[in-house]
Formats: structure tokens, sequence, C-alpha cells
């Protein structure tokens, strides 16, 4: 997955929850020679923007200290949002029974986009739904380890 490298989460966690808040997770894009080092908090009423502008001073200080990450880079603090992203096992088995969009690093049979319906995660293999029109509908294993990007699909 897209996580930030471990040394930074090490880093931002421990900022985030002192402040109140749950550390959904974290990643690193390169976007040309600059990155963008996105965090995502959530908290039991919800995040808004001044929780948003919280977290990003207190990391930004202590990101600045620690110097973990070379170059320009810039940090963006958010919320999951209705397509909340998905980082861990727990946040696989958290959301059983909701739709998701997963993206892996390398094709499974010729295919790398998958959507379906979250069934939990059982020795690091995410279990998802599909329709498949020859079969009915099946439930495949993904490799934790093999996704990419995992977002919630928006029930709306």
């Amino acid at each position: 997955m897209r996580h930030a490298p471990a040394n930074v989460q090490a880093i931002i966690e421990p900022v985030v929850t002192s402040l109140g808040y749950e550390l959904v997770g974290a990643e690193f894009l390169m976007q040309g020679q600059n990155g963008l080092l996105r965090v995502y908090i959530d908290a039991e009423d919800g995040i808004q923007m001044k929780d948003c502008t919280r977290v990003s001073h207190q990391l930004s200080g202590v990101l600045d200290v620690e110097d973990v990450i070379k170059g320009k880079y810039q940090l963006e603090v958010s919320s999951p949002g209705l397509d909340r992203p998905l980082f861990t096992a727990e946040h696989f088995d958290r959301f059983q029974g909701h739709k998701a969009r997963l993206k892996l690093t390398v094709p499974l049979n010729g295919q790398r986009k998958f959507k379906g319906t979250l069934r939990g995660v059982k020795n690091d293999q995410v279990l998802l739904e599909i329709e498949n029109a020859e079969v009915g509908d099946e439930i495949i294993s993904l490799s934790l380890n093999a996704i990419d990007k995992a977002n919630l699909i928006p029930d709306i």
C-alpha cells in the first residue's frame, strides 16, 4: 500500500493520538520532484477543518525537528471522508459488509482493480465478495501486502 515510511508513521502516530484523534493512516506520494505526505485522522464526533489545522500545525513542527523526510514535500491532513481509505487488516475487518474498491500492485489473473463487498481478513488475506456473471457471486482472497490502494465506496 501507499503507506508512509514506517519511521514517519512512528513519529506521527503519537502526535495525532496525544491530540485526541485516531490516526487512520498516512501515505507518501511523489509528485514530480516534490512529495506529498497525506495524513488521515478521525474522531468519534467527526473531523472539521479546525481539527485538521490543529494536527497539521503540531505535525509540521515535529516533522521539521525530526527531519525524516528528505527533500521538499507538502503535508496534508484530512478526514477519511465517505470514500475512507483502508490501510490495515483491522480496517478491512472493521468495515465488513461495506462495498470497497481495491487496486493491487501487480495483476491477479490479469486484473489489478477489484470492486466488491468486504468479508474480513483471514491469514493476511482480504476476503472480497465480487459479482461474477458466469458463476454468480464469489469470494476471492487478495493478499494484504499486494494491495496498493483500497477505499470504501460510499453508500449514498
